[in-house]
């Protein structure tokens, strides 16, 4: 993901941003590595050998195997996932490690003062990319982090771009995640009155194609849509979820992170998906379940 919203102060040498107020393990680093200039800092799927990244959980261990960095933050015991020629940097905080060495690439993502509550039409795309025929309406805030593609809709008091919700404790406080990334709001999409679309951390928040949000809804940082979805009031989806095309969400429903909702699936109303879904599933209940099943065990009660 190339980054066109925040500059990047980078590069860095890699010997520069390691050394930094943090746990970590030095004897297993080659240091001869150490003078190597990185350019940027991007997660698995994005990193190019100029870039460190991260891998912090064994859920991505696919893209581990095939990432391109030069460089990756990560636990001791997740080495052999990466590539051989790819330098590992073990890390008993792999998160806070990383979310302090982007404060470094893109100190300026860490605060939301370049924002703007937008008044009037000519200043409503002043600093973001946009289409034609977007209508935005009242009391709407779009950061300048912002991609929109031609026939969206925004309601009134929507949020768009805004940092998402990301910290890691640390000696008492908590350290903010920079938000380096932005949202991608495809073609003929509607964003309902009060909702909220959080802009990625390292990553893109993209909502698809003909896709619609009903009022109040929140989609978390890093969150993918696809296209000719309809999600209802008040649904909540957790960071990094990815849903495929013709998804339908009822009210009030909400999608833990990190996870993957297939294409064609149905989720009843108040329904708390904590699992992953596969594509044509028809669910239901907490934990979502079946939807049949979801009828059957409370036909019974």
């Amino acid at each position: 993901m190339s980054n066109p919203f925040f500059k990047n102060y980078g590069p860095f040498k890699l010997s520069d941003i390691i050394d930094l107020d943090i746990n970590y393990l030095p004897s297993l680093i080659d240091l001869t590595n150490f003078k190597q200039l990185l350019y940027d800092v991007k997660n698995l799927n994005d990193a190019s050998s100029k870039d460190i990244t991260f891998f912090h959980s064994i859920k991505y261990k696919d893209l581990a195997l095939k990432t391109k960095a030069y460089a990756c933050i990560t636990k001791k015991e997740f080495f052999d996932y990466l590539p051989e020629d790819c330098i590992k940097i073990p890390s008993n905080n792999v998160l806070l490690l990383t979310a302090m060495i982007t404060a470094r690439f893109y100190p300026d993502s860490i605060n939301d003062d370049n924002n703007h509550d937008l008044s009037n039409i000519e200043e409503k795309f002043q600093d973001t990319i946009s289409g034609k025929n977007t209508f935005v309406g009242r009391n709407v805030v779009i950061g300048v982090n912002t991609k929109i593609e031609d026939n969206v809709h925004i309601l009134d008091g929507a949020v768009v771009g805004k940092k998402g919700f990301g910290f890691i404790p640390k000696d008492l406080r908590n350290f903010r995640y920079p938000h380096v990334g932005y949202v991608h709001i495809k073609k003929n999409s509607e964003i309902g009155c009060g909702s909220t679309i959080d802009r990625g951390s390292l990553s893109v928040t993209v909502i698809g194609e003909n896709t619609y949000l009903d009022n109040q809804v929140h989609i978390a940082h890093n969150v993918k849509i696809g296209n000719n979805c309809i999600i209802a009031g008040q649904v909540g989806i957790a960071g990094s979820s990815t849903l495929g095309n013709n998804v339908m969400i009822g009210g009030q429903a909400g999608i833990s992170g990190h996870l993957k909702i297939g294409n064609n699936v149905q989720i009843g109303g108040g329904s708390g998906v904590v699992k992953d879904i596969s594509d044509n599933s028809k669910v239901m209940g907490y934990p979502a379940r079946d939807f049949r099943k979801f009828l059957r065990e409370n036909k019974s009660k």
